[in-house]
């Protein structure tokens, strides 16, 4: 290998390194749980419990959906995001592997719910997208949603969904500094609760 090619093998992987350590760090300014109180006011849940810094459970008020609640930071110049992925624990019928992530379709204009296979066992996501994409109650649920990632994952007995919603969301800025909470609206709030519990119908069938 050339010295220039070596050269450039080692920055890459410097680079890399360098990502991989700032993915890991809590940004400056990071204050765990600032955000989830925001969320939890927003919310107005009576069941809402912080099980440590930037986490908690809560339990809707019909008492049909128990989920937990953790902050995620994504770090930008001068500047970091905290969000809020809302996590729903589901038993399976069987053991297996699978993920598949929902997104929008349409450019523009949202054209419908589609299922992207990330990994797993073929036939199974196929049966559990048809579900998904069949159930009209969960489809009316997720087309109003504002949702930034929404996976399903199934390891080993247990079905893992992870949301994470535009709103409940905070902006914090250093220079000038700032903080700005992007609430849920009550409209999202019903349908992040009705897509929570439309995935668990169709889930615990599997």
């Amino acid at each position: 290998m050339s010295q220039g090619n070596l050269s450039a093998g080692l920055s890459s992987l410097l680079q890399k390194l360098s990502e991989l350590f700032s993915a890991r760090r809590a940004p400056a300014g990071y204050r765990p749980g600032v955000t989830l109180e925001h969320l939890r006011r927003n919310l107005a849940l009576a069941r809402f419990e912080l099980s440590m810094p930037g986490a908690a459970t809560v339990v809707t008020d019909d008492g049909s959906l128990q989920l937990e609640i953790v902050e995620r930071t994504e770090s930008q110049l001068l500047m970091h995001v905290v969000t809020t992925e809302f996590v729903l624990h589901v038993p399976a019928s069987r053991e297996g592997s699978a993920r598949l992530q929902l997104h929008h379709g349409g450019a523009i204009r949202r054209s419908g719910i589609h299922c992207r296979q990330l990994k797993g066992d073929d036939a199974l996501s196929v049966r559990l997208r048809t579900a998904i994409e069949g159930d009209r109650a969960l489809y009316a649920a997720l087309m109003p949603l504002d949702f930034k990632r929404l996976d399903i994952e199934l390891q080993g007995r247990q079905w893992s969904v992870r949301l994470e919603h535009v709103g409940g969301s905070e902006v914090v800025n250093r220079m000038p500094a700032f903080r700005r909470y992007i609430a849920l609206s009550p409209l999202q709030r019903e349908a992040l609760f009705a897509t929570l519990g439309g995935l668990r119908r169709v889930l615990s069938t599997f």
